[in-house]
């Protein structure tokens, strides 16, 4: 079984830390103890998948995450898994409806978070006992974020658990004893070398009045390479995002102030290489699976080591490299940075990097509407003559569709697809912005 499920992740093989984590979880309760790249998602989800039984209805194990954007990425890679299981998620902002229909016929897993699992238990929604496996995913995060009571709650309520998992980023002193984990083994590969991400930390100096140029300068200079761009506080975002603007260069941006859609539109187009630079708080620095970054920039330093590590984490992932560049003026000597960082010079004249060559394409139906991406991907590449190379990736929500596409063929598309049917259905198909 794993090797199918590895084989349509397309991965290789392994890391030590998933092998021991998945041996140990598969017998018996677990902590994973783990940096924030490693790999912790398919750590936890094999072993959920091989105590799974397909001929039982109701709910068999639920995941409980400090954030619908953690949610939604581990539903995506579930799904990718391809078992055959039904999985859905639930989180604050997602409409109640759609959530009460998804839970008639019950998905094998739920991903959700405290707030919205601890509302559906309340109201009956679905019966908590059939689940039989829980995992609390980033519980540090959950703890963190305000979750204890709701956490207890739920775990209260889940009589017939018979294996817990729970995953952290950082080592506790103590685990709560809301959840149940008495006797649970220990797997921490929080200071093994191999988990070290392979991370080079350069340092630019600037004075303070001249730290939003400074910033430009640098991106001139690292080019169009997948990049996020760390602040401390959402003004900093904005004012960041509208000096990129004006120089034509698209971006995303990513805070805590912004709707829960427009948030989950910028992961979007950051995944499918729409954008090569989020802007954004620590928001993003945990609890989101974004593959493949190049670059981390602390615009602003965090204010302790920890968020500076969790932000790092972001790069460097799962065998991969990257780098980090730190933003300082003079007198900026935060104790958690080496005295030897190298110093990264900027050139004298910006060249401002060139939008990547893809865009995102809106499809105003989704998986409600009884939409897949075998549908799209038919549509894209027959009707509008897309090559292979000039789709990207194809995200398909309850009620809308997002592809990746060449930018230099979106706006013929939409041209193309003007008052366009899927399965006899009238859609509405547009550039996202």
């Amino acid at each position: 079984m794993i090797e199918k499920v590895l084989k349509n992740l397309k991965i290789a093989s392994l890391n030590d830390m998933q092998r021991v984590a998945i041996d140990s979880a598969s017998a018996k309760d677990t902590v994973i103890l783990s940096p924030t790249g490693s790999g912790k998602t398919i750590a936890f989800l094999i072993p959920v998948l091989m105590r799974l039984d397909p001929s039982k209805s109701g709910i068999q194990a639920l995941i409980l995450v400090p954030s619908r954007e953690l949610a939604l990425q581990i539903e995506q890679v579930f799904k990718a898994m391809a078992t055959g299981f039904k999985v859905n998620c639930f989180y604050g902002g997602h409409p109640v409806r759609t959530e009460k229909n998804n839970l008639v016929q019950a998905p094998a897993i739920v991903i959700g978070t405290p707030g919205r699992m601890a509302y559906h238990i309340r109201h009956e929604n679905f019966n908590p006992d059939t689940i039989h496996s829980i995992v609390l995913d980033e519980f540090d995060k959950a703890l963190e974020f305000g979750f204890e009571d709701d956490m207890a709650f739920i775990i209260s309520r889940l009589k017939n658990v018979g294996r817990r998992i729970l995953t952290s980023a950082t080592k506790m002193t103590e685990i709560p004893d809301f959840t149940g984990l008495k006797k649970a083994a220990e797997v921490n590969f929080l200071s093994d070398s191999n988990s070290r991400p392979d991370l080079s930390v350069k340092s630019i100096i600037s004075e303070a009045a001249d730290k939003l140029e400074t910033l430009f300068s640098l991106i001139c200079k690292i080019g169009n390479r997948s990049t996020l761009v760390f602040c401390n506080h959402r003004e900093a975002v904005d004012r960041i995002s509208g000096l990129l603007w004006d120089m034509g260069l698209d971006h995303g941006v990513f805070h805590g102030g912004m709707e829960q859609e427009d948030r989950e539109k910028a992961l979007l187009k950051f995944r499918n290489g729409s954008y090569s630079f989020l802007i954004t708080t620590d928001l993003a620095s945990r609890g989101l699976d974004i593959p493949e970054i190049e670059n981390v920039i602390h615009y602003q330093l965090p204010h302790n080591e920890e968020a500076f590590v969790h932000r790092n984490g972001r790069t460097a992932r799962m065998n991969a490299s990257g780098t980090a560049y730190v933003i300082l003026t003079e007198d900026e000597k935060p104790a958690f940075l080496k005295d030897n960082i190298e110093i990264e010079t900027l050139a004298e004249k910006n060249i401002v990097p060139e939008n990547t060559a893809w865009a995102t394409l809106y499809l105003g139906a989704g998986r409600k509407d009884k939409i897949n991406k075998i549908d799209i991907v038919g549509l894209l590449m027959k009707k509008g003559k897309l090559e292979k190379d000039e789709l990207g990736l194809i995200e398909v929500q309850d009620f809308a569709s997002y592809a990746g596409v060449s930018r230099k063929k979106i706006e013929n598309l939409v041209r193309l697809f003007k008052n366009e049917k899927i399965k006899n259905k009238k859609i509405k198909i547009e550039v996202s912005r």
